[in-house]
């Protein structure tokens, strides 16, 4: 089973870090500076960022469609994300080291199946909720947050 596991596009933060504090507040975001790792996990990079490295911590709609599916959530995404990462039949270490909630979605945003297990496992579920040929799409989550993880796609 070949498959996609992506980050955000980049675009739509960049300009946000130009803001300043009170800029961001009025939009529900604020920057913050991790103070360990892991602990703030990018959502563009799908790495955790270092100590000392500056964060937005926003609301993002991560499942924006006509469902009542339709979901958003924090996410942080790092001033140095200048590229989604994309890991092409293979999992990220960010959640390989994490209790995951993952979500299975059909092409019009309809949840078809959801676990939640290990990260050290999400291979596995990946090869499952995928055997379903109505599944088009998976969305990862941190389950002890709740926090928007990242999309796992069928490869082309």
């Amino acid at each position: 089973m070949d498959y996609l596991v992506s980050g955000l596009p980049p675009g739509p933060f960049l300009p946000l870090f130009a803001l300043d504090d009170e800029a961001l507040r009025a939009r529900g975001a604020s920057r913050v500076v991790a103070d360990a790792s892991p602990g703030y996990p990018c959502r563009v990079t799908l790495e955790d960022a270092a100590p000392g490295e500056t964060l937005l911590l926003l609301h993002w709609p991560h499942l924006d469609v006509a469902t009542p599916y339709r979901s958003g959530g924090p996410i942080f995404v790092r001033e140095a994300a200048t590229r989604a990462a994309v890991f092409r039949n293979r999992v990220p270490e960010q959640q390989r080291s994490r209790l995951l909630s993952v979500r299975a979605y059909d092409a019009g945003g309809w949840m078809r199946d959801a676990e939640v297990d290990e990260g050290t496992r999400l291979e596995a579920l990946i090869e499952r909720f995928f055997a379903d040929p109505e599944v088009a799409f998976l969305h990862v989550h941190n389950a002890r947050r709740g926090c928007y993880a990242c999309r796992v796609d069928r490869a082309a």
